[in-house]
């Protein structure tokens, strides 16, 4: 049995208030705080039975806010750890085109009802949240950033700096999308009384981005796979399209 470390090892110890200085000035801290507010997030989430209302990435969003505020950490030091999770963006976004290669036998006779899908869709994000912020007399760089923002936020971000729209910006209007449009999509869809889940992952990729494909994939694998489908369609269309667009519209 080891023996107890005396007393003056304990006072060889330097204070608590030392250790938290290196602690919150750590790359780690940020790195340790996203995990655990997204493990947090999808605790709940699973706890309400998949509620649309108890989004993961929202409440994740919330706690992380929250407590950068508390800790006043600038963004800036957050993002020296968070980078870790937002290198892998990315790669996620290419990695959802298995459950699309699985899927591809189902989309046979679907193709230019998906494609004229995509095509409103798309028209529709755009226009009337530059008609709107143009109404509303914003500002014309964050009008650009709105152009970009219909498409999923690694693509976003790469399509904003062609349009000199700011990345940072253009990708919290992204995510703000995609989580607006997973918590609300379910009961808009069920008012328009979409059933299917091909039609109701395919809405949501459109429209929500990797957070609605997310969703679509929490509740129904064909609806993910869809889900994931409409995102990518909407992201390779987008990064074409939309520059060209924006240099004649602007």
């Amino acid at each position: 049995m080891n023996a107890p470390l005396p007393a003056h090892s304990f006072a060889q110890l330097p204070p608590i208030s030392e250790i938290w200085v290196y602690l919150s000035g750590s790359p780690l801290l940020a790195l340790v705080l996203t995990l655990s507010a997204y493990l947090l997030g999808l605790t709940l989430y699973e706890r309400s039975q998949r509620n649309p209302l108890a989004n993961p990435v929202l409440i994740a969003v919330l706690v992380v806010t929250l407590s950068i505020t508390l800790l006043d950490m600038p963004y800036a030091k957050y993002f020296e750890g968070a980078q870790f999770v937002h290198f892998l963006l990315g790669t996620a976004t290419v990695s959802l085109a298995i459950p699309i290669y699985k899927g591809f036998a189902s989309l046979k006779g679907r193709m230019l009802v998906l494609l004229l899908s995509l095509v409103a869709g798309g028209v529709t994000s755009v226009f009337t949240a530059v008609g709107m912020a143009r109404w509303l007399g914003v500002d014309e760089s964050l009008v650009r950033g709105l152009v970009a923002k219909s498409v999923t936020a690694p693509i976003a971000m790469g399509i904003a700096e062609r349009v000199q729209a700011s990345p940072t910006l253009t990708a919290i209007f992204a995510v703000s999308t995609g989580i607006l449009g997973a918590v609300l999509g379910r009961y808009v869809l069920d008012v328009l009384r979409i059933t299917s889940w091909w039609q109701r992952g395919f809405a949501l990729g459109v429209a929500a981005h990797g957070i609605g494909t997310s969703r679509a994939f929490s509740v129904n694998a064909e609806a993910g796979a869809y889900a994931s489908l409409g995102m990518g369609l909407h992201g390779i269309v987008g990064a074409v399209v939309i520059p060209y667009a924006t240099a004649v519209w602007f």
